[in-house]
């Protein structure tokens, strides 16, 4: 598994740029089907795809992968994690972490 902490957020933005392209070529789409299925102009595709876009809303990207067909792989992003008792406090399950004063 490859270790993505030392990336700054305009790099991975340019990495899932280019990995995106090939999901779009592989549903064998073109970037102006992609542009009018997400609602997008066929500009910011070619951009994003490209590395010339560092910063995309987590919006546009959700659209994105929702025309290309991949939407369902938002579960290996971030899947559900399994209850864990740490979270409960007599017998309550903690809304929120509060750290003491000091």
């Amino acid at each position: 598994m490859a270790d993505y902490t030392e990336y700054s957020a305009p790099e991975l933005v340019r990495m899932l740029g280019s990995r995106f392209k090939d999901y779009r070529l592989r549903a064998n789409m073109t970037q102006k089907e992609v542009a009018e299925m997400a609602g997008l102009s066929s500009l910011t595709i070619y951009r994003f795809e490209n590395g010339m876009v560092t910063n995309i809303s987590l919006s546009t990207f959700l659209l994105l992968m929702k025309a290309v067909g991949c939407i369902n792989d938002i579960e290996n992003v971030m899947p559900e994690q399994p209850e864990s008792p740490y979270l409960y406090k007599e017998n309550k399950k903690m809304q929120r972490v509060r750290h003491k004063k000091q």
